[in-house]
This record gives C-alpha cells, sequence and structure tokens, in this order.
C-alpha cells in the first residue's frame, strides 16, 4: 500500500516544482471551471435549410462535447431531439421544421464543464429542392474487410423515398453505377464482391420533388485474406516411404494451394516444380533419396490471387 502511495505522491511532488504542463500525462486537468463558446447556429438563427450545422470553440483538456437539441426549450422541453457525444468541434445533421434550442458541454475522462447557455433557431418549411441530407454511416473513406456493411443517412422531412448511389468511377456514368435503387427505408445493406474503393451517395425524393444529391463518402473494400492453412499428414519429424500423400485441411472459399517443398537446409526450393499450385488439398510427393530430410508448408490463394497465411513449416524423413 505504502509503494502505491508513493507512486501517486511523486509525480504530484515533481509537478509542484516543474511546469504543470508537463504533467498532464499523469494527472488529467480538470475543465470543470471553463466554458464552451458556441458559434454557429447564433441566436435566433432562422432557416428554410433541414440540414443544420452545429459549431463551438474547441475546450483545452477536452476529449469530447456533448450536444444537447430540444424542442421548444430548454425551460418546457416538448421532445429531445438529440443527445450525442462528440469527438471534435463541429456536427451537422437534418431537423424537421420547428423551433428548436441546442447548447454544448465539453467533457473528459473526470471531470465536465457546465451547459453553454441555450441558443434558439427555427427550421422552416420549404421546398424539398432546397435540402441536402446527411450521410450517417460508414465515415468518409472508412476501410472494411466485411463482406456485407450497411449504409445509413438521416431521415429528411418532407421524403417518402430514398435514392442511394453506389459507383466505383466518381459517379461519371449514371448508367454504369454499382447500385441505383430507390427505398422507403433510411438504411440498406449491401455485399461486396470486389476489391474497390466505393463512393455512395443519397438523396430524398417523394411524387414531385427531389432533393440535393448528400455529400459523397467513400469507403475501401478490401477482400480478407484466405484462412491459415493447417497441414494433416505426414506428422511433424515422420519417416515416409515413397510415394507419399502431402495433406492439408481444406478451406472453403478459396480457388487454390500452393505447395512449398524445400532441401534440407529449409529454405532452398527443392525443384523448379515448387512452389506448386494444387486445386485440392492433398499431394503425392515422389522424389528425393533415402535419408534426405524435406521440409514443406502450404498456403491458400482466393479468387483475387491473395495469399493467406502459409502452415506452420513441417519436415519428414525418406526411408
Amino acid at each position: 500500500m505504502r509503494n502505491l502511495t508513493l507512486l501517486y505522491i511523486i509525480p504530484v511532488f515533481f509537478c509542484i516544482i516543474t511546469d504543470f504542463s508537463s504533467c498532464k500525462e499523469f494527472i488529467e486537468p480538470s475543465i470543470a471551471k471553463k466554458e464552451v463558446q458556441l458559434q454557429a447556429p447564433a441566436d435566433k438563427y432562422q432557416s428554410i435549410k433541414y440540414n443544420v450545422n452545429f459549431w463551438w470553440d474547441d475546450v483545452e483538456d477536452a476529449l469530447s462535447y456533448r450536444l444537447q437539441i430540444v424542442t421548444p426549450g430548454f425551460d418546457s422541453i416538448g421532445m429531445l431531439v438529440l443527445d450525442t457525444l462528440i469527438k471534435n468541434n463541429k456536427f451537422e445533421t437534418n431537423l424537421d421544421p420547428g423551433s428548436y434550442q441546442w447548447r454544448i458541454r465539453a467533457e473528459n475522462g473526470s471531470s465536465q464543464t457546465g451547459y453553454s447557455k441555450a441558443r434558439s433557431f427555427n427550421v422552416e418549411s420549404s421546398s424539398l429542392t432546397n435540402q441536402i441530407l446527411t450521410l450517417v454511416s460508414p465515415a468518409n473513406n472508412t476501410s472494411t474487410s466485411q463482406t456485407s456493411v450497411i449504409f445509413k443517412w438521416n431521415n429528411l422531412y418532407g421524403a417518402t423515398k430514398y435514392r442511394i448511389e453506389i459507383d466505383t468511377n466518381n459517379f461519371v456514368n449514371e448508367n454504369a453505377l454499382v447500385l441505383n435503387l430507390v427505398t422507403p427505408a433510411l438504411q440498406l445493406n449491401l455485399n461486396f464482391s470486389q476489391t474497390q474503393v466505393y463512393g455512395w451517395r443519397v438523396r430524398a425524393e417523394n411524387e414531385t420533388e427531389q432533393s440535393k444529391w448528400s455529400a459523397i463518402n467513400y469507403i475501401s473494400y478490401n477482400i480478407p485474406p484466405p484462412a491459415q492453412v493447417s497441414l494433416i499428414s505426414p506428422l511433424n519429424g515422420s519417416t515416409i516411404t515413397l510415394p507419399s500423400e502431402l495433406t492439408w485441411n481444406a478451406i472453403t472459399g478459396i480457388t487454390s494451394f500452393k505447395l512449398y517443398v524445400y532441401k534440407s537446409d529449409s529454405t532452398s526450393l527443392y525443384n523448379t516444380d515448387f512452389p506448386k499450385l494444387l486445386n485440392s488439398n492433398n499431394y503425392s510427393f515422389n522424389a528425393g533419396i533415402t535419408g534426405e530430410t524435406i521440409y514443406w508448408k502450404v498456403s491458400a490463394l482466393n479468387a483475387p490471387g491473395i495469399e493467406g497465411k502459409a502452415s506452420l513449416t513441417r519436415k519428414f524423413t525418406i526411408q
């Protein structure tokens, strides 16, 4: 217990006798007495656009910011519209026409500021053609190896359906898109088929109007490498007779296996036949001389030719 106390006291004493700014790695500063300065939207702001951008000044030592939006106001809350934690000092969302108030507080791991003074703003009803919706996920410049991805976007007042477009060529040719689909939902599940960078965008529509396109978000899909192969026989260190069957586990979803066979130094390929591409999970080995020690391993390849991690290397001796 004494040692634990010293571990705490020593950094504190060091901070007292030196510049306090050098001690933030030991002690998280309190932000309780600081204030968040709001920038936009201004108090009593009126907008005919349903997409609203919020902006405030950074607070030193804050790790995140809690944004709250209510309607019509905090002194007479009819509905909590949004209560979310944000890592940076900007946020945008889509809101229905109505009267709102918003406020912000800064937070870190051990303290928080008070909420800023609430600001009021109004969103006025307007034509759908004036609007632009916001995308939710995946975030811009996301990279994934998951085959199935869910695309999500925010609701836009006045819309009855949404058109989502996905492309790999920046929407240059509207007739050659990866996807062009209309849905009443606010999300879509898509299975990727090949390694590519995909751009996606959404617009809102009803029977007579359509909104502007959202910003374009990009997601990179990388087909994951095949699983590591496990060797079955012969067992490591075995003595075999020729010919001998080399076998390993089958792996679904792969196109071929690559068999590596090495000389007794374990690094020089046995001959020019290796590495050998095979369509099955076995190979009849019939080379070498009595007393020779041979090393081998196997990897799997998928359709794009991506090679997975090779199996552990085994050895056998020819009888």
